[in-house]
């Protein structure tokens, strides 16, 4: 699988906690060997993120992605990262 990240994701990646950045690289190495693997919670979203999965990065750090296919290949396009509140505000996925 081929990982891609839109601009805003870089953006907001760069500015997180350094502690949080080294989770993401170690649960996107995780995710290219297995996206699902269970220590990922690798799951579909719903209501205004429809069509769209989530993946944890920390218990409390959310990275969402696309899937999409390129060229015969299956892409992940992350576009998304937060906390679940950000994401998600106090609903539920």
């Amino acid at each position: 699988m081929i990982i891609r990240y839109s601009p805003l994701f870089f953006r907001i990646l760069k500015k997180l906690d350094v502690r949080i950045r080294k989770s993401f690289k170690e649960h996107i190495l995780l995710f290219s060997k297995n996206p699902n693997d269970p220590a990922l919670n690798n799951h579909p979203l719903k209501r205004g993120y429809q069509g769209l999965r989530s993946i944890d990065i920390t218990a409390d750090w959310r990275a969402i992605y696309e899937e999409k296919h390129e060229g015969g290949e299956e892409t992940a396009y992350f576009v998304l990262i937060g906390t679940h509140k950000q994401l998600y505000g106090e609903s539920e996925e």
